[in-house]
Formats: structure tokens, sequence, C-alpha cells
């Protein structure tokens, strides 16, 4: 039987997006680049900045950001619900890490994350 092993989603700038979910969800981190992956980066002429695979960690599903060159597609690349206690705080958290606003409903706030991709915030 196979098992969900991470959550992939496709970026312009990997590292932005990594970052934006690593504050945003509670428990999650931007995986760190150890001596040997930085030189590999290196060779390659990459930094962490400008890595086209950025791995995120926390307690559930691992989450990679990876680069997708060319056109965006008219439709969400992938598309995440967060659960709160409180929504309405943990909308305005999001909104100064750099969300934006979308449209508000019945028992979830849809945002965008930095790149315009949608995701929502729902009740507990």
């Amino acid at each position: 039987m196979a098992r969900l092993k991470e959550i992939v989603i496709d970026c312009d700038i990997p590292s932005r997006v990594a970052r934006f979910w690593a504050e945003a969800l509670d428990g999650y981190d931007v995986m760190p680049y150890d001596d040997d992956e930085l030189a590999r980066l290196a060779t390659l002429g990459l930094t962490p900045e400008t890595d086209p695979t950025v791995m995120v960690e926390g307690p559930g599903t691992r989450l990679c950001f990876q680069l997708r060159p060319g056109e965006r597609p008219a439709r969400n690349r992938l598309h995440l619900d967060i659960a709160t206690p409180d929504r309405a705080r943990e909308v305005e958290r999001l909104l100064s890490l750099g969300a934006t606003f979308v449209r508000e409903a019945d028992g979830y706030t849809v945002l965008n994350d930095p790149e315009g991709n949608n995701f929502c915030v729902v009740s507990e």
C-alpha cells in the first residue's frame, strides 16, 4: 500500500514560498542545508535562495517546493487547507507574512500565498 510522502508545489521562487509556509504552519521549518548540500549547489552555480527544490518538514507531511519554469497555468498548482481554532486571528497573522485576501465564506477564508496560490483557512 502506498503512503503520502510529500506534497509537491510548483513555484516561481521556491525559497520564498517555502519560507512563507514554514512560518505559516505550526512546527514546520525549511530543511537546513548542510555543507555537502551547499557545496553541491555551488557547483551548479546555485545558493539556498536560488535552489530549484526547497524542502519543508514538520510534524505532518513534508512539503516540497520546486521551480516550475514557463508560463503559469490558469489553474492552481495545488490547494492547501489549514485549520485553526481562531480563524480571524490566523488570517491576520498570515496576511502579515505576505498572504493576500481573496474572499470570505461560511467556515473558511480563501487567501493567496506570495505567488498567488489559493489556500483556505478553515475553522476547527
